[in-house]
């Protein structure tokens, strides 16, 4: 695996990181998962809510406010009260005028990673408060970006590609991550490749290597799908990445915190909406930054 670092953690400081993301009162995602699983990694994590919702989007009923109007002075109050920033994590935008938030603060926190995650949609289809505009703007985020964490979906949309499918050759692969990194990405993983072997496999790539030095991560796929594993997988590399972990390592870390914590939710009570439960195992992160 790549030994590339792309954060140096001193043990005895707590990494802070911005979670640009929205909140659902109900179902897990965005910063239902950022907030405990980077927490458990060690950081002290910063939420900037851009959307509240009664409960997620593949819910039929759901209540959505956008926060756009409160954000610049949210973070004006953090720079009077000289708040620093270690990282920069967005996932889900309320609004196309978001993206200039999280520019803002790649402006005011220069030294942050940007760790972004392009939410937009899912197996084809882009989730429903989602418009072209923000769709074009959250475009802008790939140049940049110290890691992309795109599933296929959201890969075709920013590379402006036909949706193939979830079953895509090394050729289809290798042209999805040189288009991310030629628009300015510097690193790349690629989630949710499914082959029908009974694996699901996510691709790491470097602006260095390009796609000709891409490392394949195989998971074992379990026989049923739940909502919310795309943000629990990214949280988790956001977190193991500031434990100090090489990316690839970061992504193996992720996926298989995914998969262990996909075992403990086919347990539970409408585990298909309500999404991945992760609590019994949030010790995996934790365990990274053990002293």
């Amino acid at each position: 695996m790549s030994d590339e670092i792309l954060y140096d953690r001193d043990p005895r400081y707590i990494p802070r990181v911005a979670a640009v993301h929205d909140m659902c009162g109900y179902g897990k995602c965005s910063l239902t998962a950022a907030i405990p699983i980077l927490s458990a990694a060690g950081c002290d994590v910063c939420p900037v809510p851009t959307a509240l919702f009664s409960a997620h989007t593949r819910y039929k009923v759901f209540t959505f406010h956008d926060t756009t109007e409160i954000l610049d002075g949210y973070l004006d109050a953090w720079r009077q009260e000289s708040v620093d920033l270690d990282g920069v994590y967005s996932g889900f935008l309320g609004s196309a005028d978001q993206v200039a938030i999280i520019k803002r603060l790649y402006e005011e926190y220069p030294h942050a990673l940007r760790l972004v995650d392009p939410v937009m949609g899912d197996g084809g289809e882009i989730y429903a408060t989602y418009t072209p505009e923000l769709c074009r703007a959250m475009g802008t985020l790939v140049d940049g970006a110290d890691v992309l964490m795109p599933n296929l979906t959201e890969a075709s949309i920013l590379t402006g590609c036909e949706y193939p499918g979830q079953d895509i050759d090394d050729a289809q692969v290798d042209a999805l991550l040189d288009a991310l990194l030629d628009a300015g990405a510097r690193n790349v993983v690629l989630k949710g490749i499914d082959r029908g072997d009974g694996k699901i496999r996510n691709y790491v790539a470097s602006a260095s290597t390009g796609a000709a030095g891409k490392q394949e991560l195989a998971h074992d796929k379990l026989p049923f799908m739940t909502h919310g594993t795309g943000d629990a997988f990214a949280s988790a590399l956001c977190g193991a990445v500031m434990a100090g972990r090489p990316l690839a390592e970061a992504a193996d870390i992720a996926g298989e915190f995914v998969r262990h914590a996909m075992e403990s939710t086919q347990y539970q009570p409408n585990h298909e909406e309500r999404g991945v439960s992760f609590e019994l195992d949030l010790g995996e992160m934790t365990n990274l930054v053990q002293r």
